[in-house]
């Protein structure tokens, strides 16, 4: 029989007691978290967690500032702003976003073209912003996305402002254009200010004053429902909710003269070419032209692959700003600062002749430079060589003066280095020296400076180069007696609000002495003589001011020794570019200009015809002559009349 077992009462009491004081504890300790829990919830982090509460009902909204006005010298409106309707697409509200741009693509309200882009700008963007993928709607496409809507969660139209250019190609160059944000523009903005915000300034005025032009972005909340869509577009009743208005971009008030741009650009309409007035006194930019040119509205809506293509691979380059990228020899044109060269440095006087038999040899050489005049122009002083262009008397001059002097005295005058003009893109040209061709050159034979390449240098040949800016800038230097400005193109910023407009001064960069206090009179009369009796007299006919001016003619390729140069049996865009420089009135210039006709074949003929009317213009308010009749070349394009 076992052994029977008492039951110990005691030991199970201190069992329970110990088990009841371990519960006990776990409860304590768990209740404590909970507190602790509650403490931070609702009292620490209560306005944090009362805000996220509330964005699952309330959204903020960026309010987008308008942007500013950009006004001609008048007050002409040059850009400006309309309402439009553009297709937004919300990422984290999309269930496929593949799936839907492709059904966007097959209803014809995304080109297929386009689908690589706005794939790249959603991923580059937030997920809860809004990204454009459609600029300016039409009516028609707005009525087929709303048939649709329902296939398109997280796809919604929103109202924005969109940048207008009312005059289209006018002055297209100066102003630039806006177009959709990039990659590589979200790399260097501030994406925060440019949220709700579609397009930027990429050329001219428009991407250089981008920050004036800008303004500050605004906010507000929305209350959205559970598919993220906008309540009060519902027609649901909406609270006051919080609201920071936008501010506003300055409006920029620009230099041009929007009358004598449209008559510059008009004179070069079916031409390749550029046209720069400047103010001597300022440096301001009265019209800046470059043709053709392009519609800056198709960029802001959008252009598709194959639009973008056809303007970039055109042949006639309309993309190209001729007036600061384009880099053509200045032929004749610097005639009269070679001359002042001549003076400035003693090398000769005005009154000193040269016989001009048609052609230049220098000393020991055989090699004939000839004048355009194939007779010669006889007996030359210093004005007579200008106002008749003589190719001879100059080649002598800058024989005599030595390259590095020529160079030295033309960088004064802006060849070979910026203007600065307050826009980006501007080429320097080239202003040739022995030291640049070595440098230039790899192969020794390449890198000797041959007393030849001073000789052609002094009638603008050879390797000098320059812009239709940069002559425009020596002529107003030359008008203004050596005062040398930098080119502009704003002049002052008015603020939206107060609309008080802040003035911008006009900048001397240098004030050149020539050391002969008439070597400007010298320089000048020889270019009115230019104008009476000389190269383009018959562009000063009958005009009520007296005119300043230069011709010249720029090879576009070299002939052989004993070759003749015979426009009919060759290219078009191999012909002569056609230039002249000019300011009027010449007692007192109030305008100068430089015009550039690539193949234009006569500075006289075409480019100072040209120039009359930008002057008469800006000075009368209209043009009193019309242009020459365009005769065509047989087997060729459509030129002009040659004429010296």
């Amino acid at each position: 029989m076992g052994a029977v077992r008492i039951k110990d009462r005691w030991g199970e009491q201190r069992l329970f007691e110990q088990r009841s004081l371990v519960a006990a504890i776990v409860i304590f300790l768990l209740t404590s978290v909970l507190i602790s829990r509650l403490v931070v919830l609702q009292v620490m982090r209560h306005d944090y967690y009362t805000e996220l509460s509330a964005g699952n009902r309330v959204r903020l909204e960026p309010l987008p500032a308008p942007r500013g006005l950009i006004l001609d010298r008048h007050g002409k409106v040059l850009a400006d702003n309309q309402p439009a309707f553009q297709l937004e697409l919300v990422r984290e509200q999309v269930p496929d976003v593949d799936a839907t741009l492709q059904r966007l693509v097959e209803i014809g309200l995304l080109p297929a073209d386009d689908v690589a882009d706005v794939r790249k700008q959603i991923r580059s963007r937030r997920s809860f912003e809004g990204v454009p993928i459609r600029l300016r709607m039409t009516d028609e496409e707005i009525a087929r996305f709303a048939v649709h809507r329902f296939e398109f969660p997280g796809v919604d139209i929103a109202t924005r402002l969109a940048r207008s250019y009312p005059h289209t190609e006018t002055a297209v160059h100066a102003l630039g254009y806006v177009a959709a944000i990039s990659e590589a523009d979200l790399k260097r903005i501030d994406s925060t200010a440019y949220a709700g915000t579609s397009l930027i300034g990429k050329l001219g005025i428009e991407a250089a004053y981008e920050k004036e032009l800008h303004g500050s972005n605004g906010s507000r909340e929305i209350l959205v429902n559970a598919a993220g869509r906008s309540v009060e577009r519902a027609g649901a009743f909406v609270p006051d909710l919080r609201r920071v208005a936008p501010v506003a971009g300055a409006d920029i008030i620009t230099s041009i003269d929007l009358e004598t741009q449209r008559i510059a650009e008009e004179a070069l309409i079916d031409r390749r070419g550029s046209i720069v007035a400047l103010d001597p006194d300022t440096g301001d930019v009265i019209a800046l032209v470059s043709r053709p040119g392009f519609d800056p509205n198709a960029f802001g809506r959008g252009l598709t692959r194959a639009e973008f293509a056809a303007l970039n691979e055109n042949i006639d380059r309309p993309l190209l700003n001729r007036a600061l990228k384009g880099a053509y020899p200045p032929g004749s044109t610097i005639k009269p600062i070679v001359a002042l060269a001549g003076l400035a440095y003693g090398v000769t006087v005005p009154e000193k002749t040269r016989m001009c038999g048609g052609y230049f040899t220098l000393p020991g050489s055989r090699h004939r430079f000839r004048d355009w005049k194939p007779r010669g122009h006889g007996r030359m002083d210093m004005l007579s060589a200008i106002a008749q262009s003589c190719d001879v008397y100059f080649y002598d001059l800058a024989a005599q003066i030595g390259v590095d002097r020529l160079a030295e005295f033309l960088s004064h005058f802006g060849l070979g280095t910026l203007t600065g003009i307050d826009i980006s893109g501007e080429k320097h040209g080239l202003l040739p020296t022995p030291a640049w061709k070595r440098k230039a050159f790899s192969r020794p034979a390449d890198q000797v400076w041959f007393p030849g390449e001073t000789v052609i240098f002094g009638i603008g040949q050879g390797y000098l180069t320059a812009t239709p800016l940069q002559m425009a800038h020596a002529a107003s230097i030359i008008a203004s007696r050596g005062k040398r400005y930098r080119p502009r193109l704003v002049t002052g910023l008015r603020d939206p609000v107060t609309n008080k407009t802040r003035r911008l001064e006009p900048q001397l960069v240098e004030q050149i002495d020539v050391a002969q206090p008439d070597a400007w009179d010298v320089a000048i009369g020889g270019m009115v003589k230019v104008m009476n009796g000389g190269t383009a007299s018959r562009s000063q006919a009958g005009a009520k001011y007296q005119i300043a001016g230069k011709t010249g003619t720029a090879q576009v390729f070299s002939i052989a020794q004993n070759a003749k140069y015979d426009e009919s049996k060759i290219d078009e865009r191999l012909r002569d570019h056609a230039w002249f420089i000019a300011f009027a009135p010449a007692e007192a210039p109030k305008i100068a200009v430089a015009i550039m006709v690539e193949n234009g074949r006569s500075g006289s003929g075409t480019a100072a015809p040209i120039a009359r009317r930008v002057i008469d213009t800006y000075l009368l308010g209209a043009p009193t002559t019309e242009l020459p009749a365009v005769k065509p070349i047989a087997g060729s394009a459509t030129v002009p009349p040659a004429t010296e």
